[in-house]
């Protein structure tokens, strides 16, 4: 089974940035589309980015041109450099496969932008 492990996370104050990372298992990391979701207080989980294997990268529109996705295949790993940060993008950040096919998710890493 699948196992993702996210790490990067931390509090850190307005336009400030973070990298997050996240090494993956027990997959063939190469054939999937990778992508980082985030889920806030209250709200629905999300996708941020997502990234094919041969490195095309898509974005939601709240985070154009701020977080910028990126992959090692040789390393498994996945990574969202996250620069300008604002209070909305506080929540809850984790990787897996874009779709998810139901792969389970990893325990995230905690992403708190405040003053």
């Amino acid at each position: 089974q699948v196992q993702l492990v996210e790490s990067g996370g931390g509090l850190v104050q307005p336009g400030g940035s973070l990298r997050l990372s996240c090494a993956a298992s027990r997959v063939i990391f190469s054939n999937y589309v990778m992508g980082w979701y985030r889920q806030a207080p209250g709200k629905e989980r999300e996708l941020v980015a997502h990234i094919t294997a041969d490195g095309t990268a898509n974005y939601r529109d709240s985070v154009k041109g701020r977080f910028t996705i990126s992959r090692d295949n040789s390393k498994n790993t996945v990574s969202l450099q996250m620069n300008s940060l604002k209070p909305v993008d506080t929540a809850v950040y984790y990787c897996n496969t874009f779709p998810r096919f139901g792969h389970p998710w990893g325990q995230g890493t905690q992403v708190t932008v405040s003053s």
